[in-house]
């Protein structure tokens, strides 16, 4: 699949927040050489079959691979990956090439990955690069050893230093403990790899699934997953935590679902369970069994719009304060079965969100017409 031309948002981020401006999916799955540009809002549009899922599992996977995770946690099917029409070489090898670009104080920096499928997954190339200047460099020089051989700028007495890296993850999350940042060079490659960390973690992939968010659930951490099915418990932690906050989801679920809504709120259940209800303000609660479909798809993201990352289940840097990061969701099926007005509001609530630089979104939707012109908000058309 290839990117069309997009229309672009106008919102400015905040300066030096690192954040992801481009993901490139040179050879993933049915995509070969897409290049999208996203913006603080993304919509990724077209039919099905268009890569749309498949663009933002492999945003998630560049996201998980920057905090340090293992390949095969993070492609437990890595063929699924690799180009349907791609050919093995001699030695029988396939696999797929994704990467990403992101900017803040250090300016755009790039980063690249090659990843072999089969035989054996494993990294077999990485670049990481600004301005023009490669930073890190890794290649798959011995098959039979599992490391890379890895070469990083320094700009000292001499030009790089090389040294072995693990194959079954990436480099540039472990440049903070190679690189003694003695030399300006170094401390280049530092700064540059800090701000791809930052800009790829804390990534919320999300899709919620309203049969299972119908039904009553046990408390446990608070933390909302990505289907949305522990809402209640969600709830149940968040309501009394910040009243503004609770105040204006309210206001967007009124906005959004049938009927008065005066709160919404949880309670606890016999069975040491917890459920969501709507409170409709003259006696009677509704409970989330009774919702329709968009209107329980319209809620949960409503209120993943509305929390950060200390209630989704994400995976922040910690090392960095949370005023230097940026929240990314990524929401598949963002209009699935929304009505107009439910689309139109949350599109609303999401650039408003988006505006004010703490949360990013990367949502897929099957056509994007109903979003034209709206303010902040990237469209990327995807060609099947």
């Amino acid at each position: 699949m290839a990117a069309s031309s997009a229309s672009t948002a106008s919102v400015a981020p905040l300066p030096g927040r690192p954040r992801v401006t481009e993901l490139r999916l040179s050879a993933f799955a049915g995509h070969r050489r897409a290049v999208l540009r996203l913006g603080p809002l993304t919509l990724l549009a077209g039919p099905s079959g268009c890569g749309k899922t498949t663009a933002l599992r492999a945003y998630d996977a560049l996201a998980r691979l920057g905090g340090g995770a293992e390949l095969g946690a993070v492609f437990p099917d890595p063929l699924a990956c690799v180009p349907e029409r791609a050919r093995p070489d001699a030695q029988r090898r396939r696999g797929f090439r994704i990467g990403c670009t992101a900017d803040g104080a250090e300016g755009p920096v790039h980063l690249d990955v090659a990843v072999q499928a089969e035989p054996e997954l494993r990294v077999v190339g990485e670049r990481l690069s600004a301005d023009g200047v490669v930073l890190l460099e890794t290649a798959l020089r011995d098959p039979g050893r599992r490391a890379v051989q890895a070469a990083w700028h320094t700009a000292g007495s001499a030009p790089v230093t090389r040294a072995p890296l693990p194959d079954d993850r990436l480099g540039t999350p472990l440049l903070p403990l190679r690189v003694a940042g003695r030399t300006d060079g170094q401390r280049r490659v530092l700064a540059a790899a800090e701000q791809m960390v930052v800009a790829l973690r804390s990534v919320f992939a999300c899709d919620p699934r309203p049969g299972r968010m119908r039904e009553p659930v046990p408390t446990g951490s608070g933390r909302l997953l990505g289907g949305c099915d522990n809402l209640a418990d969600v709830l149940w932690r968040t309501r009394t935590e910040c009243g503004r906050r609770h105040a204006q989801f309210v206001a967007a679920v009124r906005t959004g679902c049938a009927g008065p809504v005066a709160d919404v709120l949880a309670e606890p259940a016999a069975g040491g369970v917890v459920r969501a209800l709507l409170d409709r303000g003259d006696g009677v609660r509704t409970g989330l069994a009774r919702l329709g479909y968009g209107e329980l798809r319209y809620l949960a993201l409503a209120l993943v719009l509305f929390t950060g990352p200390g209630v989704l289940e994400v995976d922040p840097a910690g090392e960095v304060p949370a005023a230097l990061q940026t929240l990314t969701v990524l929401a598949d099926g963002f209009d699935r079965g929304l009505d107009v007005r439910q689309r139109a509001e949350l599109l609303r609530l999401a650039a408003r969100m988006c505006d004010r630089g703490h949360i990013r979104l990367v949502g897929a939707v099957a056509d994007a017409s109903w979003a034209a012109g709206a303010d902040g908000v990237t469209v990327v058309h995807l060609d099947p």
